[in-house]
């Protein structure tokens, strides 16, 4: 499953639809641009508070997965603990594999919806 979620971020940073960085996602966050909010596990707690608390005011998914060296390493960008999803298929996608993920589903038979 981890895999597959390295993949479609791998995937969302060729396409233009990933945004990296504190900076870059809080600007795009503000312009809601971002579908999804990504933090990485490792993050600081500052970080996971300003971004938390950022998608509940814009109404924006948020998520903590992973460390910060493989979805790093996933997207070819060093050092990174937030990320940002612009396109809302890809966004979707993302969010309902790390739902099963966390959850230890494994739905074959369709996928999860991603709600605002």
């Amino acid at each position: 499953m981890k895999n597959k979620i390295f993949s479609f971020l791998g995937l969302a940073q060729r396409s233009g639809n990933l945004v990296t960085g504190e900076d870059t996602c809080a600007i795009y966050v503000k312009k809601n641009a971002v579908k999804l909010i990504l933090i990485a596990n490792d993050a600081s707690d500052n970080t996971k508070k300003k971004f938390s608390d950022m998608a509940e005011f814009r109404n924006v998914k948020f998520v903590i997965y992973g460390d910060r060296q493989s979805l790093s390493q996933a997207v070819g960008r060093p050092n990174r603990t937030v990320y940002g999803i612009k396109d809302i298929g890809l966004a979707k996608k993302i969010f309902s594999l790390i739902q099963e993920a966390k959850n230890g589903s494994n739905n074959l038979g369709g996928e999860q919806t991603c709600q605002k």
